[in-house]
């Protein structure tokens, strides 16, 4: 069995820490679970795989190729609870056209400028859902303005609806809008998986080190296909999910969520 992501990255005390404090145990998949696709948008993906540092020059949330290296494995997990009649809900960033309200946003990013202006060779607007995976019918779209799913959303009330105990959490970045969503999650007393080829970000130690960090005390980092084969294991049907449109993507602004 090979090695977590995050073994390169720990000292030989770190460890033995882990080892010895009782931290990193199986939590387990709930009985009805959700899986959660995390800002998995333009703003964070490009148009198309493209190193991350040119990728940056016209995005600069963008995680470059590695978001493309995960698009196969969410699409793998969003077709699976689509044929299982799982809940999937997405969600993306949304903005006034002045950004005002962006916030505390603007106080850790000196190019956040940016997000006043359109992008000068693109008509594509930043917090699209990517194609690739767009939401269906029967998804659900969570729009937010800060880190976590949760806050200042509509997510907690949408998963008592469809009788949720639990996310499959998946998207980006694992060190930012992911581990945010997965605290809130954890102090709502959900059951909480993170399907770890599914998730991404800019930095890949800060990847590799927040997927070890919700391992050790809110979440199972799991491997994809063992989500797939848990969907596997559940009944069809068992929620009853929307049957209208998707809520439409937004289109107020091009800047998305850390």
């Amino acid at each position: 069995m090979s090695e977590p992501i995050w073994n390169k990255f720990l000292t030989e005390r770190d460890k033995a820490v882990f080892a010895a404090s009782g931290y990193g145990a199986r939590g387990g998949f709930g009985k009805r679970p959700a899986l959660l696709i995390i800002d998995v948008n333009y703003a964070f993906c490009d148009e198309r795989p493209t190193p991350i540092l040119e990728s940056i020059k016209r995005w600069r949330n963008s995680c470059g190729d590695d978001a493309w290296v995960a698009m196969p494995y969410l699409k793998a997990l969003i077709d699976k609870a689509h044929v299982k009649g799982i809940p999937v809900i997405y969600t993306t960033g949304v903005r006034r056209d002045d950004n005002w309200d962006s916030g505390s946003w603007t106080w850790k990013n000196d190019r956040s400028d940016e997000d006043k202006t359109s992008k000068p060779a693109t008509n594509v607007d930043g917090n699209d859902i990517v194609a690739e995976i767009a939401p269906a019918p029967q998804d659900i779209v969570v729009l937010k303005q800060k880190p976590s799913g949760f806050f200042g959303t509509n997510m907690a009330s949408y998963l008592t609806l469809l009788g949720c105990d639990s996310v499959i959490v998946t998207g980006t970045t694992t060190s930012g809008c992911v581990r945010a969503t997965v605290l809130d999650a954890f102090s709502l007393n959900y059951r909480i998986a993170l399907a770890e080829e599914g998730c991404f970000d800019r930095s890949q130690a800060s990847h590799a080190i927040n997927l070890c960090d919700m391992n050790a005390k809110y979440a199972d980092v799991v491997k994809t296909s063992e989500v797939l084969a848990f969907f596997d294991s559940l009944p069809n049907g068992m929620f009853d999910l929307p049957k209208g449109s998707p809520a439409p993507s937004p289109k107020p602004r091009l800047a998305a969520n850390m």
